[in-house]
C-alpha cells in the first residue's frame, strides 16, 4: 500500500490551469492543439488517489490527447460559470460528461460556492422556514447539511430532494446545450441509477440522481456509458494516513480501467 499525499513519496497530481479558467485541474497539462477529447466531471474524473485515472487510460487507448477537466466535488455550476472551460470543450472532437450528484448546485433552497460547489454558503428564507429548528450557520458542506436535515424530518427533506433533482436536470440540460460536437454521458458508480420515485438514500453516489433523471438528459447526448464499479477498498490507491476513509469510498485502479475500456469503445465511434 502506498501513502502518497501529502508527505514523502506523494502522488503528484501536477495541478495545472487551462486557458482563462481560474480552476485547477489534474495534470500534467495537455496541449490544446487540436485534435483532443475533453472530460468534464467530478472527483472520479479527476482521479483522486489513483495513479492512472481513466482519462490517461483513454488517451493511451485512442492515441489522442485527453484533457482532464474533472474538478473535485464538482456540480454542474462550476462548468456553467466558467466560459474558459466551455471554450476548451467546444473545440474538442468529443466531450465526456460524468454525471455528478445533485447536491452541489445553487437552487431555491440554498446557495453553493460558484467554484467549490460542495461548499454550502447560505440557506434561503424558503429553507429556513421549512426547517425552523435548524441552525444553518453550523454547516460548511452540502452533504453534511443534507444528512442533518434528513435526520430532522425525512418527509420535509423529500420536498427539498425533489427541488434538487429538478434543478439538476435543468442545469445538466443547460450544460449539454452549451457543448457543441459529440457528447457522451458517463455514469460511474457502484450501482446503476436508482429507481425513480424511491425515497432519498444519501449513501448512494451520485447523490439523489435516479433513473428518470438520467433518462431525461440522455436524449440530449450522443451516447451513454454506464460503468458499474465494485468496491475495491484501498488496494492500488495512493493516500496519506489521514485520507484512508476518503480513499476507501472512491473508485480504484480496476474501476478506472473498466471505465476506460467502456469509454474508449464509445469514443471510437466519434473520433
Amino acid at each position: 500500500m502506498s501513502y502518497a499525499f501529502p508527505g514523502e513519496g506523494a502522488l503528484d497530481y501536477f495541478p495545472c490551469r487551462y486557458g482563462t479558467s481560474r480552476l485547477l485541474f489534474r495534470g500534467p497539462r495537455r496541449s490544446l492543439e487540436r485534435p483532443y477529447i475533453a472530460l468534464l466531471g467530478g472527483t472520479e474524473t479527476y482521479g483522486k488517489y489513483v495513479p492512472d485515472p481513466f482519462a490517461d487510460l483513454v488517451e493511451d487507448e485512442l492515441g489522442m490527447s485527453v484533457v482532464n477537466l474533472g474538478c473535485m466535488n464538482a456540480g454542474p455550476d462550476v462548468f456553467l460559470n466558467d466560459p474558459g472551460i466551455l471554450d476548451i470543450v467546444n473545440k474538442s472532437e468529443a466531450t465526456v460528461l460524468q454525471l455528478v450528484g445533485a447536491q452541489n448546485a445553487t437552487n431555491r433552497y440554498y446557495a453553493v460556492h460558484p467554484r467549490r460547489n460542495d461548499r454550502f454558503l447560505h440557506a434561503t428564507p424558503l429553507l429556513q422556514s421549512m426547517f425552523r429548528e435548524v441552525d444553518f450557520t453550523e454547516f460548511n458542506f452540502t452533504r453534511h447539511m443534507l444528512q442533518a436535515l434528513q435526520a430532522v424530518s425525512p418527509d420535509r427533506f423529500e420536498v427539498l430532494a425533489e427541488e434538487l433533482r429538478s434543478t439538476w436536470v435543468l442545469r445538466i440540460k443547460d450544460l449539454l446545450s452549451r457543448i457543441s460536437g459529440r457528447k457522451v454521458l458517463l455514469w460511474m458508480a457502484d450501482q446503476p441509477p436508482a429507481r425513480n420515485g424511491s425515497r432519498a438514500d444519501l449513501r448512494l453516489e451520485p447523490l439523489l440522481v435516479d433513473s428518470e433523471m438520467v433518462g431525461t438528459i440522455r436524449r440530449s447526448a450522443d451516447d451513454y456509458v454506464e460503468s458499474i464499479c465494485a468496491h475495491e477498498g484501498l488496494e492500488g490507491k495512493s493516500f496519506s494516513p489521514l485520507e484512508c476513509l476518503a480513499a476507501a469510498g472512491l473508485p480504484g485502479p480496476l474501476a478506472h480501467r473498466q471505465t476506460s475500456g467502456l469509454l474508449s469503445a464509445s469514443l471510437k465511434r466519434f473520433v
